[in-house]
């Protein structure tokens, strides 16, 4: 088995041992192709996360990590060991559900011990006793041992199915979007714990998510998976700045496309041309060709928006306007792009001052701004 995982010098984290590998894992249901062909390593320590469309296949892959689905063919390693044919109970893993699939008949503390009471041969009372506090103190639970799982808020619940599973030290913690079923607020609480919490415990979590806001602030690396398949993987920075296709970038924050054809292409810098003869630079990814079909990918907080014209500026309307607090989004309309989102952050409105719906302005970016990709 490969001993090491090259994450890459721009995602900034230092090779580490694998911890887990899919060998050309593919899964079928029937004619439904779930998983095809994965080739993939999970290093240890490693917070990973699937992010994709719903039958993208991130659950399949962290399914047949947990031992709840076999592959139809291929292979899936744990700490260097095939575990194709183990069963989920046998494998050194945990997992937490979206439902958290707690059994409301027990306590938070019995609760947390049941896994511990399923081993053989058993732990004494008092062992389990003493490591269901430790991770009651880890989800910062302490003294709600005694309480009723139905006497719990929803956040709440959901630390105690955290801390069901890591008090069993997996060497892997899969979280099928733990937290799906919170509210904003308590979401975000939520995923600044979970970072803290896979930090002190440095066990890898492995979380499947489509919520790519979850995904960017929480992970070390992402795989964005479309079709069964893994497109792109890479640290929440380089998907966001470098993604390989217009389906990365338009999955991974919100961005604008200007559709035309490769009309221009050096190592580095590309131009396309709109159908209305419009021409504009940037920076290449992707394995592009002259006269191919291509998009544009420009994020809104990099497009300006003013009031007055400037040399390459392009004359818009403000159609809609809302204010989110620290920026503001403005829809905007070209007579010949169409609509563009545009993000002014609060400062940069201050001085420079507001626009209503309706009102025209000019919008600008500059060359490195832009990012050319193959139409996929």
């Amino acid at each position: 088995m490969q001993s090491q995982i090259n994450i890459g010098a721009n995602d900034q984290i230092a090779d580490r041992p694998l911890i887990a590998e899919f060998r050309a894992a593919t899964k079928r249901y029937g004619a439904v192709l779930a998983a095809d062909a994965l080739n993939f390593g999970i290093g240890k320590g490693e917070f990973l996360s699937f992010l994709g469309p719903s039958g993208c296949g991130k659950t399949t892959a962290l399914r047949m990590l947990a031992g709840f689905e076999a592959p139809t063919s291929g292979e899936v390693y744990l700490d260097g060991e095939s575990v194709t044919d183990v069963p989920a109970y046998r494998r050194p893993v945990n997992m937490v559900f979206q439902h958290y699939a707690l059994f409301p008949h027990m306590t938070v503390a019995e609760n947390i011990g049941y896994g511990l009471m399923q081993r053989r041969p058993r732990p004494g009372r008092a062992d389990v006793a003493r490591k269901v506090e430790r991770a009651l103190d880890m989800v910062r639970l302490s003294g709600f041992g005694p309480r009723r799982i139905w006497e719990m808020s929803g956040g709440q619940q959901q630390r105690v199915a955290l801390a069901r599973a890591i008090v069993n030290e997996p060497k892997v913690l899969l979280l099928d979007e733990p937290l799906a079923a919170l509210d904003r607020k308590l979401r975000r609480e939520m995923q600044i714990e979970l970072q803290t919490l896979q930090r002190q415990l440095g066990i890898t979590f492995v979380l499947v998510t489509h919520d790519q806001e979850e995904a960017l602030s929480m992970s070390d690396r992402i795989c964005i998976m479309r079709g069964g398949r893994i497109v792109q993987a890479g640290s929440p920075l380089t998907l966001y700045d470098q993604p390989i296709s217009r389906y990365v970038a338009d999955f991974v924050g919100k961005s604008n496309f200007i559709n035309g054809t490769v009309s221009a292409l050096s190592v580095t810098e590309g131009q396309i041309e709109t159908p209305s003869g419009l021409r504009f630079g940037g920076r290449v990814s992707g394995t592009l060709a002259i006269g191919a079909k291509a998009a544009l990918s420009i994020r809104p907080e990099q497009i300006d928006l003013a009031h007055i014209s400037r040399a390459g500026a392009e004359p818009v309307t403000v159609i809609n306007r809302i204010f989110l607090g620290e920026h503001t989004e403005y829809l905007v309309r070209h007579a010949t792009l169409g609509d563009l989102l545009v993000l002014v952050a609060r400062q940069a409105e201050v001085t420079a001052g507001s626009f209503a719906p309706g009102e025209a302005g000019f919008v600008s970016w500059a060359p490195q701004a832009g990012l050319i990709l193959i139409e996929d």
